[in-house]
């Protein structure tokens, strides 16, 4: 199965064929996703009752869940775009991950944010230094850490492999993101979504699809349009060198 499935991934490396793909999917993504949020965010304004326990409050889950799922998620795919530029060597790899790196840290940032602002009526405190705020801080670091790395190495002219290794060193920290609430007895609460069942009432969560569903296509509507602007911004600085040397 992997003979097949390598020439396609090949093929998508190849920037003509990439720009193809990716401008037409861009506003695609962007539209879809820009229409789910609205859909999600309505329905959990509106359309779902308060928590028994923390009232209106619970609302801001669904901006929070999201967050810290692209958060994580983000990372992930940075990790993969690095291993994938390790492994071949494709330009475009390390072009996805530098893209990931931005909204993946904001993303983080934003799932701090909401934490905070969700934790204090909850738990009477902004901030609460337990294992998953921590982790997630940490992860947070960590993307500024990459993005300031791949800016340093790409103005001395490196390769990249240096932010690559970063990018997979740093996936240790999602385990501990997500097994902290297990491993630590903290104030965040414990696992309360499942692939099979869910602590939260349903009346509650439905709206959650929607608002995941919608930040994961803006998200990667983003990401394609960062990619597209460094592979205008590398075209555009190889035409202007061709010019000085005529």
């Amino acid at each position: 199965m992997a003979g097949p499935a390598v020439p396609t991934f090949h093929a998508l490396a190849n920037p003509a064929r990439f720009l193809k793909l990716a401008r037409p999917l861009t506003p695609a993504l962007l539209v879809a996703g820009w229409l789910l949020l609205a859909v999600g965010c309505w329905a959990g304004l509106t359309q779902t009752p308060p928590d028994y326990l923390q009232g209106e409050s619970v609302r801001i889950l669904y901006i929070h869940v999201p967050a810290a799922w692209l958060g994580m998620g983000g990372w992930s795919g940075l990790a993969i775009s690095s291993i994938a530029f390790l492994v071949w060597r494709h330009p475009l790899s390390h072009l996805a991950a530098r893209a990931i790196a931005l909204p993946g840290a904001v993303f983080a940032a934003v799932c701090l944010v909401t934490g905070s602002i969700w934790g204090r009526p909850t738990w009477g405190t902004w901030w609460q230094w337990d294992g998953r705020l921590t982790s997630m801080l940490l992860l947070f670091f960590v993307y500024c850490g990459y993005m300031a790395l791949a800016r340093a190495d790409a103005e001395r002219g490196g390769d990249g492999r240096i932010p690559a290794l970063y990018g997979i060193a740093g996936t240790a920290l999602l385990p501990i993101i997500r097994y902290s609430v297990i491993w630590w007895n903290t104030l965040h609460q414990g696992p309360s979504i499942g692939l099979t069942r869910s602590s939260i009432a349903g009346s509650i969560l439905w709206p959650l699809g929607f608002t995941m569903a919608g930040f994961t296509l803006i998200f990667a509507a983003i990401v394609l349009m960062r990619m597209r602007t460094a592979i205008a911004r590398t075209k555009a600085e190889a035409r202007m060198r061709r010019m000085a040397r005529v």
